[in-house]
């Protein structure tokens, strides 16, 4: 088990999940407006296992999707972190960052500030030379948020794997950031 890694910026905490996470996150996942870019919500046995599981692969490589807190209330808000892939993606393998947040916290900055600190430590802890990310070419949120995040579009959209042929959200697009370009982006 490597050391647990934990990030924090102005507003959040990026940290290991906690038990009592597992209701607010329970709730997340059954909102379908928060999971209108997935196959499915969640029931809450799913949601738990879930984030059983997101906690015991930041036990494993100290790092990995992690609980995000709002430092003003102490709030569970979601997650942002970064993840590998288990799927045979055309771009695999690699490192994704992604993020799930509450609607209550969205249009706040909350996934720019949180994604933003774990690039910073995918780049420079990490070491990674690249980052992706990925979703529904529907999902104009997360299109915004990676372009934020001045990641670029890489032009390779592809049919996700673990949804079915014919469903709307099989079709997904690439984006990715180099170390160099996130780097040049921070001067």
């Amino acid at each position: 088990m490597d050391k647990i890694t934990e990030l924090e910026t102005n507003r959040l905490k990026l940290r290991q999940w906690l038990l009592k996470d597992q209701a607010p996150f329970a709730i997340l996942n059954a909102d379908p407006k928060v999971m209108e870019f997935y196959p499915n919500t969640l029931k809450e046995a799913q949601s738990n296992s879930f984030a059983q599981k997101l906690s015991s692969l930041i036990s494993n490589n100290g790092w990995g999707l992690w609980a995000v807190e709002s430092k003003a209330d102490n709030n569970f808000i979601g997650y942002v972190g970064l993840h590998k892939p288990q799927e045979d993606l055309p771009f695999s393998p690699c490192v994704e960052i992604g993020w799930r947040l509450s609607r209550h916290y969205w249009g706040k900055g909350y996934a720019i500030e949180a994604a933003d600190a774990t690039l910073k430590f995918a780049f420079d802890i990490l070491q990674l030379n690249e980052v992706v990310s990925f979703t529904s070419v529907l999902n104009t949120k997360s299109l915004a948020v990676m372009k934020k995040l001045n990641m670029v579009d890489e032009k390779q959209n592809f049919e996700h794997p673990n949804i079915p042929i014919d469903h709307k959200l099989r079709k997904h697009v690439l984006y990715k950031i180099s170390k160099e370009q996130w780097s040049s982006n921070r001067l």
